[in-house]
This record gives structure tokens, sequence and C-alpha cells, in this order.
């Protein structure tokens, strides 16, 4: 390496990040590093604070101490206003149980984003349209989340957190709430879509099926990160 080369900063960097709830330390300086386009898993047993991690991680919590950058920028030091136009432009997120707003449709969920950002809203149902199809949800464009399965539901979930074209997917246990066989369809789903967008994917689970797909699986164990391990 030449004296004018520098090695390239990871995306997503947290620096000994404390998070407490009441008497409860959720984290207790967890440290990690994720490089863009990885598949990163964040494994540990439940209570050690994988998704305290994973939410501080995408600036839905602030940490009470430690530091989060991600692409050069002080996360932490946000303000919310900031954090959460920084989420609307970069992040997806994905939830256990999908958190479809169930009012809307299908295609109105996942153009939500969209709308949100102020875009032409034909447009926003045109691409919202596409994602569904994308993950193999077209047929379910008009139908309410309380018709839906839990696989269904997670399909659109997907299909919501892809549309603004993140640089940084959040998956909280995407797979907790389903069975073997939908919890393997989703998962392959999210990693497919992710992949063809080149997306970085950052998920939490408890399952150790779900953790051996990922590029690289990160222990946490009682708030902190005493080893990463490559799968």
């Amino acid at each position: 390496m030449s004296i004018d080369q520098h090695p390239t900063p990871p995306l997503l960097q947290a620096i000994g990040l404390r998070k407490a709830f009441g008497r409860t330390e959720a984290l207790r300086g967890a440290t990690l590093a994720v490089e863009a386009g990885e598949i990163v898993a964040i494994t540990g047993a439940s209570g050690s604070g994988k998704s305290t991690l994973l939410h501080t991680l995408a600036g839905l919590i602030r940490p009470e101490a430690g530091t989060v950058v991600y692409d050069g920028q002080r996360l932490d030091a946000l303000s919310e206003r900031d954090r959460t136009l920084l989420r609307r432009r970069e992040f997806g997120i994905v939830l256990q149980f999908g958190q479809l707003v169930p009012e809307l449709t299908a295609v109105q969920n996942v153009a939500l984003p969209l709308l949100l950002g102020r875009h032409d809203r034909t447009a926003s149902t045109t691409a919202a349209r596409a994602w569904l199809d994308e993950v193999g949800a077209g047929e379910l464009a008009d139908a309410l989340p309380g018709e839906l399965s839990g696989g269904e539901t997670q399909r659109v979930s997907i299909a919501r957190a892809l549309v603004t074209g993140p640089k940084v997917i959040f998956a909280d246990e995407p797979t907790g709430a389903l069975d073997t066989v939908s919890s393997e369809q989703v998962l392959r789903v999210l990693l497919d879509a992710a992949g063809s967008t080149g997306a970085t994917v950052i998920l939490v689970t408890h399952d150790n099926r779900v953790a051996a797909q990922a590029g690289r699986e990160i222990l946490l164990q009682d708030g902190a990160v005493p080893s990463s391990v490559t799968t």
C-alpha cells in the first residue's frame, strides 16, 4: 500500500454503545463494524440486547454513551428530525410482525415511505406494485393487513423496506413469528431482494438456520460483542 492509500472505512460502525432501560443495562459497551454490501446476523440469547443494538444502529434509539458512525457521519449526534430523514432516505426496516398500517392496503403500505418523502403519488404506487411483484406478493396489492398470513405480511413489509432503494436494511427477527417453511421463503425473498439492489443487511435472529444464511455472525452477550464469527 502506498502512502496515499487508505483502507475504506466501514459503512456503519458502533463504538462502546451503552443503553439502559431503568435499572436494566441492555447495551454494555457494544462495538462492531459493518462493511457496505455485507449480510450480517446479530445473534445471542434472549435478553442479550440484540434488538436494542439493532434499533440503536438504525437511529431509532439514541445511546447513552458511545458513538454510531454511518457513512462518515455521527448518527447518534443528529437531531431526531435529521435521523428520521436519514432513515427515510437511506434505511429500510423490517420488524418481526411486519407492523403494517391496518387501514391501508398492501400497495398503500409499500408506497407510504415514498409518499412521506413527498414523491408523486402515481409514481409511488407504480414503484410499490413493482416491489410487491419482486417479492412474490403482487396479487396481494389490494388486500388489507388483516387478510394476510404471517408470511404474506412479511413479504409486504420487505417490499416496503426496499421501495426507497435503501443502502442498509435492518431486520429485527423477520422470521421469528413464522413456521419453518414460511421462514425459509421470507428469508430468501429478503436476501435475494437486497442482493438485487446491493443493500447491506443487518438482521437480528435467534434462529441458527437464519444466521447461517448470513455472511458473518456477530454474537452479542450481555450487551457486548465478545466475538465475531464468519459463517
